[in-house]
């Protein structure tokens, strides 16, 4: 694939080292969209008077712009300029943002959440961004602090939701939001000089229709689901159009010579390998925030539960984020001494035994944040170790989009987590002064169930090929991309 490179001017030693802290502050930023709506969804019918089936769309809009946005954007970047690409971003969800807090209505609110979720596409743009500019001994700590941003984000988001929503009201959530996208705005162009790898061609929009289609209704039915019925209609038939989309665009994509994403590089065993895996560390992750609220805010006339309010049992998830953010220069040195795979396959392994902890330690809130945040841990350690991987696997010149897939899937497994969740604590209830509410077997179902995804995902990684240990030379010259595109298979 051709290279095109640029000169730059060189830029101030004080701005080069904000990049990481600014492109960690996108990251946590992205994560936060979807997570602070979710303590406004009982009240937005209320709010803007709509009905509790429209509220959900609030969720959905975002779930399904970033899906959509996520690949378009990312090899829209490698092709033009991935600063330019990003700060296309932070203006979508700064414009959104606005829109979705001045209370124009509920059309104006599902537009305002989709243009936040086109923002999604700054992490594996900015974590590409890193294989340019930063020392090879440096990158895997500076990916793996903006890996670790996807779930403090997440786990974040609930209690600064709440506190903003309590204190100043709902609109606050949204104000600050379109605030810090401002500065972000403002920062960007400062800290990070414009890449020098393009890939120039055209843009393959046959492939991107198909694709977007493909993954628009995949994620509706599985995030639909559960309302509309698994054997319903609306699910079965966007089900099936996913099934024909993605068959026509996965011909389409092996026949012209420049894809929009190019499926025999992501064919490669190692890409293939974490890309899956990708899938099962999301769904391990959102099963463990899923199930940890609902578990803290269950009566305690259940025999499990705490009887925690919604903000008690977000204050508690601060715990997991932070714990997150501090475990990720685990997975960085492990990755550098023995290796991305091995990192991968430890996190996974801790995943697993947190899952299988949360089984006895069920007596204390402590017990049960404990259990909590020993799978935060391990979901940090293998996040953080995934786009070192894709980027030891990739040519240079793909970077961007092909860690956008990685997101992609990332983002499917959350979602699968998600309706999984709601599925297994709906079928195993008791009744509590007429109120039906989840059994602590249903809670078990959920917590066997992803701990076995976390150890599929330790066996899966485990195929992987061994990669050479880092060099201390820069792997964001255009030479050094050439030759090191991706190792042996």
């Amino acid at each position: 694939m051709p290279l095109r490179g640029k000169g730059r001017a060189s830029k101030p030693k004080a701005a080069g080292r904000l990049l990481v802290p600014v492109l960690c502050l996108c990251g946590t930023t992205v994560t936060l969209q979807q997570a602070t709506v979710v303590p406004l969804l009982p009240d937005l019918p209320r709010l803007l008077g709509i009905s509790v089936e429209d509220a959900s769309w609030v969720l959905t809009a975002t779930l399904l712009a970033s899906a959509v946005a996520t690949p378009v954007l990312s090899r829209l970047a490698d092709m033009f300029g991935k600063r330019r690409i990003m700060l296309v971003c932070l203006v979508m969800m700064t414009i959104g943002s606005a829109l979705a807090a001045l209370n124009l209505g509920f059309p104006a609110m599902i537009a305002g959440r989709a243009l936040q979720g086109s923002a999604a596409a700054l992490v594996p743009v900015g974590i590409s961004v890193l294989r340019e500019e930063i020392p090879a001994m440096k990158l895997g700590p500076a990916v793996a602090m903006i890996s670790a941003t996807l779930g403090f984000g997440s786990a974040l988001g609930l209690p600064l939701a709440g506190v903003l929503y309590e204190f100043l009201g709902w609109q606050s959530i949204f104000w600050s939001a379109a605030a810090v996208g401002i500065v972000l705005v403002a920062l960007l162009p400062l800290v990070m000089p414009e890449s020098r790898v393009r890939t120039p061609g055209t843009f393959d929009y046959g492939g991107a229709i198909l694709l977007s289609t493909a993954l628009t209704a995949a994620l509706l039915a599985l995030s639909k689901g559960g309302t509309w019925g698994w054997t319903s209609a609306p699910t079965l038939t966007t089900a099936l159009t996913a099934v024909v989309a993605l068959a026509l665009w996965v011909p389409l994509e092996l026949k012209i010579s420049q894809p929009m994403l190019d499926l025999r590089t992501s064919a490669r065993r190692p890409v293939l390998i974490t890309n899956l895996v990708a899938v099962l560390v999301g769904y391990s992750m959102y099963s463990n925030l899923l199930s940890t609220t609902q578990q803290l805010q269950m009566p305690g006339a259940a025999g499990y539960g705490f009887g925690l309010s919604v903000m008690a049992a977000g204050l508690c998830m601060v715990p997991i984020g932070l714990a997150m953010v501090l475990f990720t220069p685990v997975s960085a040195l492990s990755s550098r001494r023995y290796g991305a795979k091995t990192a991968l396959i430890m996190g996974s392994l801790v995943s697993a035994a947190g899952y299988v902890g949360r089984l006895f330690l069920t007596e204390e809130v402590w017990m049960v944040m404990l259990g909590a945040v020993v799978i935060g841990i391990g979901n940090a350690i293998a996040y953080a170790a995934m786009p070192i991987l894709i980027m030891g696997s990739v040519p240079v010149t793909v970077t961007a989009a092909a860690n956008g897939l990685n997101t992609v899937l990332r983002v499917i497994g959350t979602t699968i987590g998600s309706a999984a969740v709601a599925v297994l604590l709906a079928s195993t209830t008791l009744t509590l002064d007429g109120t039906e509410h989840p059994s602590f077997r249903a809670f078990e179902h959920v917590f066997w169930i992803a701990a076995a995804a976390a150890l599929t995902a330790a066996v899966l990684a485990s195929f992987l090929p061994r990669q050479r240990p880092a060099s201390t030379k820069k792997v964001g010259r255009i030479d050094q991309g050439i030759r090191n595109t991706a190792p042996a298979i």
